[in-house]
């Protein structure tokens, strides 16, 4: 089991976080303060630090020297997020902010874990220098398919230069590893890599949070605050879906896209940056663009570099290559036996449409070695439904009992078209024909995702969700 030492001088934070990760798994050591830390733990016998940047005494950006080459994650505030970019220059592996989101912080912390594990396991860093199998020298990408040779032929091009790049792909395929690959192979890698979630943000906040503001600019602003892209001067500024950005703030990005300057919320002056911008998003920005949804002059701009990583699905034995790779990384996080896929999982695992993508494999194997003994890891554990395995070639169990989705068809065509559905098709067709039946979480079990990629499908594919006698009466 992963170990991670929390340095922090208020107990209340303190105590919250050890709770949120021992509930997880890990396990969590305290300290007050670094010299406490110090004083009281060998700090190369943990996975990870998470350390306050102000705290009583010596600060926790100290921690990084003394830690080696054990990662350190650095809280702060907003605040003070010049302070969180300048620890990033002197070695912390990344900063979040407080107050945090549980999940925000779960899933920084997994990833920090899993990134530094890989890189230092054997198996990787054989991989690293066999050159026959795997990536791992880019950012820790994993495949040797043709589209993703291709990609890591595109990162080397454009990473030496400061043109503006767009990643097109599907929720879960790794838009912000491709992100980091690009900054890394830069010549801004010594400088701060800031990443924002547009979809995360509330819209009321994103254009402070984007360019700041300056005292007295609206009712709240009791100081000055330095925003994202100015925090990110120097470096690499990555903004995850972009297409969920406002209107509004989408005009005030094209005047920093083309200006190279930025102007704070309530300023009259405006203040000249540097930075690299990376773009990710799911959805298609031409159509959106086309339809006056997104704008299409910052479409233009932002599409000087087009980068697509493809789905899990179409990765052919890379899925295998990941898997094993994830199964391997899991076991010794997890503090489990080494394990191997049975034939029966490697099958189910090669044939499996992975909706979900790499995060969904990833879920799925960390089950598997939660619950295994050691040894063979079989389907049963994987727990993938086979109903959705060899789509082309399956049936429904039951009739359907909403309308065809081409109503002029008889019933009999509707059934035996399902030979040749696509995963969207299917994927329509099942939740239109289910959900009068089951439960969203059920839905979600079903189809191998989570309720959240369940809605974002949902909204993606215009399929309003059908509320129950339930959910109208109350």
């Amino acid at each position: 089991m992963e170990k991670i030492l929390i340095v922090e001088d208020e107990a209340v934070i303190r105590s919250a976080l050890r709770k949120l990760l021992e509930r997880h798994q890990y396990v969590v050591s305290e300290a007050g303060s670094v010299n406490e830390a110090l004083d009281n733990f060998d700090l190369s016998r943990f996975n990870l630090i998470i350390s306050d940047l102000r705290l009583p005494g010596v600060p926790g950006t100290d921690l990084i020297k003394k830690a080696g080459d054990i990662p350190v994650l650095i809280m702060t505030s907003y605040a003070s997020l010049r302070s969180a970019v300048d620890s990033m220059k002197s070695g912390a592996v990344d900063y979040i902010a407080k107050p945090f989101d549980h999940e925000e912080m779960l899933d920084a912390v997994a990833a920090i874990i899993a990134n530094h594990s890989a890189q230092n396991t054997p198996a990787a860093q054989r991989r690293a220098t066999s050159g026959t199998r795997g990536q791992t020298n880019l950012g820790g990408m994993i495949g040797n398919c043709q589209p993703m040779v291709k990609l890591y032929e595109y990162i080397h091009k454009v990473a030496p230069t400061s043109s503006t790049v767009l990643i097109h792909g599907e929720t879960g395929t790794g838009k912000e590893l491709v992100a980091k690959a690009i900054h890394a192979y830069s010549n801004r890698t010594e400088q701060a890599f800031i990443s924002v979630n547009c979809a995360a943000i509330p819209e009321t906040l994103i254009e402070s949070e984007l360019f700041g503001y300056e005292k007295g600019a609206f009712t709240g602003a009791n100081t000055n605050r330095m925003g994202l892209i100015e925090a990110a001067d120097g470096g690499t500024l990555f903004l995850d879906e972009i297409g969920e950005l406002p209107i509004e703030a989408q005009a005030r990005l094209l005047r920093f896209i083309q200006e190279d300057e930025i102007r704070r919320i309530g300023s009259v002056e405006s203040r000249k940056v540097n930075v690299r911008l990376i773009c990710a998003t799911h959805r298609d920005l031409k159509t959106l663009a086309q339809t006056n949804q997104f704008r299409p002059d910052l479409y233009y701009r932002i599409n000087v570099m087009q980068l697509v990583l493809p789905p899990l699905r179409e990765r052919g034995k890379d899925i295998l290559e990941l898997a094993e790779c994830i199964l391997e990384r899991r076991c010794q996080e997890l503090g489990k036996q080494p394990a191997v896929f049975s034939p029966k999982a490697i099958q189910a695992i090669t044939t499996y449409t992975w909706p979900g993508n790499v995060r969904e494999l990833e879920n799925v194997i960390e089950r598997a070695v939660i619950l295994s003994d050691g040894g063979s890891i079989d389907n049963d554990l994987l727990n993938i439904d086979l109903e959705l395995v060899n789509v082309t070639q399956i049936r429904t169990k039951r009739q359907p009992t909403a309308p065809a989705l081409n109503n002029s068809s008889p019933p009999s065509a509707a059934v035996d078209s399902q030979d040749d559905l696509s995963l969207e098709d299917y994927f329509q067709r099942f939740v239109l024909e289910h959900q009068d039946s089951m439960s969203e979480t059920e839905l979600a079990r079903k189809l191998g995702v989570s309720r959240k990629c369940l809605w974002e499908r949902r909204q993606r594919l215009g399929i309003p969700r059908k509320k129950g006698p339930k959910s109208v009466t109350s």
